[in-house]
């Protein structure tokens, strides 16, 4: 939809949107939300914070000119990650950076780092270990960037394909103080969740009286994974969009024209 067409008749008028990201990151979604019409609803059900204790971090840091490659397995990663290098100096030159998906190499961009490993049409671990530059990498050593645990699906599988590797923890997730009945009370149209991790505290703060009520409201999540534990979880609506914000708004305005004015 062209913008003067959004300006004119918003798409997403009269509908009130949940986003569930780290408040932090919700404002540029919100924002985009708010142009097309909607009202955004912040319920951030996960924080991110950079590790409090970097002694750790640090060491992995000062070793990196030893390794043959940097994954950044998301945007946080990207933020904090590259934010600790910095303090320490400078990406080594011929350190090879790589990421999972396009939103992680967007701000890998808009930092100054050109080249970038990234997948094109599988945004996820998977996706990443199909890339041709990943498959002969026998005595590679390889550092991943990440938050305080996670899948290790990609650690595992390069190191069965002969790396080292390495999880270098530079950010960490907690869980919020929410009240689901705060939620409950706005009465959103739709709720966007973009982590698995989140939509699992969200249904452990319901009960079964509000889980039967949320479960009929439309769910847009941007991958697969997130979007079996919805079905798993009993929602009725699941929406599996394309990643990051353009994709989830894309779905949003798509299902609101579908659905028609309210």
């Amino acid at each position: 939809m062209r913008l003067r067409e959004m300006t004119i008749n918003p798409p997403l008028t009269g509908l009130k949107i949940a986003i569930t990201r780290p408040r932090e990151q919700a404002v540029q979604l919100a924002q985009r939300i708010e142009q097309a019409g909607g009202n955004a609803l912040l319920f951030p059900l996960l924080d991110i914070t950079a590790v409090q204790d970097t002694r750790g971090l640090n060491e992995q840091i000062f070793r990196l000119s030893q390794f043959d490659l940097a994954i950044f397995i998301s945007p946080n990663a990207v933020r904090y990650g590259i934010a600790a290098i910095r303090v320490a100096g400078s990406l080594p030159p011929k350190l090879k950076i790589a990421t999972v998906g396009q939103g992680s190499a967007k701000a890998l961009h808009e930092l100054g780092i050109a080249k970038v490993i990234a997948p094109k049409e599988r945004f996820d671990s998977e996706g990443l270990l199909a890339m041709p530059e990943l498959q002969d990498i026998d005595g590679w050593r390889v550092m991943i960037f990440r938050g305080d645990g996670g899948r290790e699906l990609l650690g595992d599988t390069l190191k069965a394909r002969g790396a080292t590797v390495e999880y270098a923890a530079c950010y960490q997730r907690s869980k919020p103080q929410q009240d689901a009945g705060v939620l409950l009370s706005a009465a959103p149209d739709a709720i966007t969740v973009t982590s698995s991790e989140a939509l699992g505290y969200l249904w452990q703060m319901l009960d079964s009286k509000a889980q039967q009520a949320m479960r009929l409201i439309p769910i847009f999540v941007p991958h697969p994974r997130i979007a079996e534990l919805a079905i798993q979880q009993g929602w009725k609506k699941v929406k599996l969009t394309g990643s990051g914000d353009d994709g989830l708004l894309t779905a949003l305005i798509a299902w609101a024209e579908k659905k028609g004015p309210i």
